[in-house]
C-alpha cells in the first residue's frame, strides 16, 4: 500500500513539473492580458474561470482520447507542433502589428462593457485557451506522460491516470489564479510600462510559436 501511495505521489509531482514549463501560467498570463484590458474584476474572473475549464477539458481529452484522434486522421505529434507553432506565431504577429488604440484585443468596443465582454467570449477558447494556454507543447507532454505511466493492470492504469489528473487540475488552478491577477502585476510594474510589457509579451508569443514550429520541423526531419 505504501509503495502505491509513493508511486501515486511521484506521478503527481512528475506531471506537475512536466506541465508547468510548457503551460507557463505566469508568463502566459502576462501574454494574454491585453485581451482582458478594460474588463471589470468580475468579468476578468469569469473569463479566467472559463479558460481554466477549457484548459482542463483539452488536457483531459488529450490524455484519454487524443492519441486515437491523431491515429484516426493519420497525424503525428510533430505535425501538431508545427501547426500549433504557426498559429501562435500568427497571434504574436497580430499583437505586434496592431495599434492598441484601435481594434486591439480586449478594446474592440467601448460602447458598453457587456458588448466588450461578449466579443471577448468568442476568443476564450481560440486563441486564448488553444493554442496560447494549452497548445502543441502541452499536447506533446501529455502524450509523453500517458505513455510513461502505462500499466498492464486496470487498477494501475486508473491510479496512474488519477495522479495525472491531479497534476492537470493543479495547473488549471494556477492558470485561474495568475490570469485573474495578471493585470495587478502589470499595474504594479507601472502604467507607463504597460505598453512596453504588452509589446514584449507579443514578441515572446511570436518566439514561442516559432520555437514550437521549429521543434516540429526538427522532429519531422529526424523521423
Amino acid at each position: 500500500m505504501l509503495i502505491h501511495i509513493q508511486s501515486f505521489l511521484e506521478i503527481v509531482f512528475l506531471g506537475f513539473i512536466a506541465l508547468f514549463p510548457v503551460v507557463n501560467p505566469i508568463g502566459t498570463a502576462l501574454m494574454i492580458d491585453p485581451y482582458f484590458s478594460g474588463l471589470s474584476r468580475r468579468e476578468r474572473v469569469s473569463a479566467a474561470r472559463k479558460i481554466s475549464v477549457y484548459a482542463l477539458g483539452i488536457c483531459v481529452f488529450t490524455l484519454f482520447v487524443g492519441h486515437w484522434i491523431l491515429e484516426l486522421f493519420g497525424l503525428t505529434v510533430p505535425i501538431i507542433q508545427l501547426g500549433g507553432g504557426i498559429m501562435i506565431c500568427k497571434i504574436g504577429w497580430e499583437f505586434l502589428t496592431t495599434d492598441k488604440s484601435s481594434d486591439s484585443p480586449g478594446q474592440v468596443s467601448k460602447e458598453s462593457d457587456e458588448k466588450e465582454f461578449a466579443e471577448l467570449e468568442g476568443k476564450l477558447f481560440y486563441p486564448i485557451t488553444f493554442p496560447i494556454t494549452t497548445g502543441a507543447g502541452t499536447i506533446a507532454v501529455l502524450f509523453t506522460l500517458s505513455a510513461h505511466v502505462e500499466d498492464k493492470t486496470f487498477s494501475g492504469y486508473l491510479l496512474n491516470n488519477a495522479a495525472l489528473l491531479i497534476s492537470i487540475l493543479g495547473i488549471c488552478i494556477l492558470i485561474f489564479i495568475f490570469y485573474v491577477n495578471a493585470g495587478r502585476l502589470i499595474r504594479y510594474m507601472g502604467s507607463q510600462n504597460e505598453k512596453i510589457v504588452n509589446r514584449l509579451m507579443a514578441f515572446l508569443i511570436f518566439c514561442v510559436g516559432l520555437q514550437i514550429a521549429v521543434g516540429g520541423i526538427t522532429d519531422l526531419i529526424r523521423h
